[in-house]
């Protein structure tokens, strides 16, 4: 079994979610059945039929799959705990926040569903009245991407840097045309590959402001304790220590650049060297394999990859 003391728990976001994740957990592990059904009653429909019974389209909707992606991640967790698996610190990427927030203890499970369901419902809305786009921006240092951003800004069109996620991703938001500005200049400059991604909102940006001063108003009657383990974040990019108001804090990070790289950095730096993706897919497992040295990473999403892990 890995050591606790230099385990951390991941959580990933908006954009991983797949038809039947979680299946397993859900059939095979009491604990993970009840997650889906807590969910279900706060959300006002049925999560079990939108993961397992219906079709991708629909499960990509931003009040579905952030919701979804939640609920799988908290199967995850439960799964993990059912083998023993331990951490004495967790973070997330942007939507993932808020399942390491329900792992730390920060949350209860049912106020992380209700805080995920008012989260969802301002960005739907938000990315209805203000729609724009994201890509991913391969093979250029991010300053390079920051400087040409901020040249398209004062060009007048909109698009910023808002999720830093290895040395070598970044991924820019923005409008539609600020986003084809930025694809033309930044190939210029020598990006080896700028992929579109499949959202129809600039999030992390400035474009999600009314869904931030919505959630905020609305996050404001739910309960937050101090977690039981170390808490690293998006917003600043190192550990978070004072949670005095999170949530200020979240609906800070709804419009704030996720600074995974930076935290990374941090985690590392403060003696982790097992990195488990508690999740659908593995994309976090594949940002820290490319931005740290010498570290143990995997992903836990069904029986196999739980196995996998408890053999650590």
């Amino acid at each position: 079994m890995a050591d606790k003391t230099k385990t951390i728990f991941l959580f990933s976001g908006q954009g991983s979610q797949y038809k039947d994740m979680g299946k397993e957990f859900y059939d095979t592990i009491p604990e993970c059945k009840k997650v889906i059904e807590l969910g279900s009653d706060i959300l006002g429909f049925d999560l079990a039929a939108k993961i397992f019974g219906g079709d991708e389209k629909e499960l990509s909707r931003t009040i579905i799959s952030q919701p979804a992606i939640l609920a799988m991640s908290l199967m995850a967790l439960e799964a993990a705990k059912s083998k023993g698996i331990e951490a004495s610190a967790v973070a997330g990427h942007s939507l993932g926040e808020y399942a390491a927030m329900a792992a730390s203890g920060m949350l209860t499970y049912e106020n992380a569903f209700r805080a995920i369901k008012y989260r969802s419902e301002a960005m739907d809305k938000a990315a209805q009245a203000n729609p724009g786009g994201m890509a991913a921006v391969l093979g250029l240092k991010a300053d390079v991407i920051e400087q040409t951003c901020k040249e398209i800004e004062d060009g007048g069109e909109y698009v910023t840097p808002v999720n830093y996620n290895s040395p070598v991703q970044t991924v820019i938001a923005g409008t539609a045309a600020g986003i084809e500005k930025a694809k033309e200049a930044l190939s210029a400059k020598g990006a080896k590959r700028i992929v579109p991604l499949a959202v129809s909102a600039a999030f992390h940006s400035r474009l999600m402001a009314g869904a931030s001063e919505e959630f905020a108003v609305k996050v404001k009657d739910i309960p937050f304790n101090a977690p039981s383990m170390k808490f690293y974040c998006n917003v600043y990019g190192n550990e978070l220590t004072d949670f005095s108001d999170m949530p200020a804090y979240l609906a800070k990070h709804i419009c704030s650049p996720v600074r995974f790289t930076s935290e990374l950095d941090v985690i590392s730096k403060d003696g982790y060297d097992t990195y488990i993706e508690l999740g659908p897919g593995k994309v976090l497992t594949g940002l820290v394999k490319k931005t740290l040295d010498g570290v143990t990473a995997v992903n836990v999403e069904n029986i196999d990859t739980l196995e996998k892990a408890a053999a650590l």
